[in-house]
């Protein structure tokens, strides 16, 4: 069922409102010596779970292998990405410290961007590869003290609701860390939100099916592109496409 114009504003104004909400609260914690990053992750959760309910989606997590965070080791969440509301459909499916790699440019909304600094959420500049490269050196320092990374492979939202292309530096993260990649496919959240549309359709079922890990310690340096090829084919998998 689409929204009425009425009951879109009421969800943009929560979506929005508890946004803002709990970036000021993550900075207050920041000011004042309090952040605790397990904390942080609860918010993070009940952040998420607001915004599905806001839309009265319905989520089923299918993870048959019991498929979870290894502590201390690094660690990398690949999914595809055919909606906004696939992010907080990742907090919710999987426990962890999960902070996801953005462009830099979400980094320079004012509250919002110093919120997801403070937050340990990590930033990529897509437009400078030194820069890039040096942002990818970070998220590493941020991966071995326990942060686990999301990263959405094509980097955008899908146009056609089928995988892009991949781009190459949350594998190559990977290779250097020799992290364990999760993978994940998401069915069904285009439905809610689709790219380009100002539609919000209510009342949607969402999926989200965790697959078996991808050890990147059994690839060799010059397997980049073997590995990419392994996870892209999971994940299509997984997204049922």
């Amino acid at each position: 069922m689409k929204a009425s114009i009425l009951k879109k504003l009421l969800i943009m104004t929560k979506t929005v409102g508890s946004t803002l909400g709990i970036s000021i609260y993550v900075l207050y914690m920041r000011l004042t010596g309090t952040y605790d990053r397990h904390h942080a992750d609860g918010v993070l959760r009940w952040w998420s779970s607001l915004l599905l309910r806001a839309v009265g989606a319905t989520w089923e997590v299918l993870n048959p292998n019991k498929v979870k965070v290894i502590p201390g080791r690094p660690c990398i969440v690949m999914s595809n990405h055919r909606s906004h509301y696939d992010i907080p459909l990742i907090y919710i499916s999987l426990k962890g410290s999960i902070r996801m790699l953005t462009k830099k440019e979400l980094f320079k909304i004012p509250l919002w961007g110093r919120g997801m600094k403070a937050a340990e959420f990590i930033s990529v500049d897509r437009r400078n590869h030194e820069q890039a490269l040096k942002d990818l050196k970070e998220a590493r320092r941020m991966m071995e003290g326990g942060i686990v990374l999301w990263v959405a492979p094509e980097g955008t939202r899908t146009r056609t609701g089928k995988l892009g292309t991949f781009k190459k530096g949350g594998f190559m993260l990977a290779l250097e860390l020799g992290a364990v990649i999760i993978p994940v496919g998401i069915r069904g959240s285009e439905k809610i939100h689709r790219p380009e549309s100002s539609d919000l359709n209510l009342g949607q079922k969402v999926q989200v099916y965790i697959g078996d890990p991808i050890d990147a310690s059994g690839y060799g340096e010059d397997e980049r592109d073997r590995l990419m090829n392994d996870v892209r084919k999971t994940i299509t998998i997984l997204a049922g496409e």
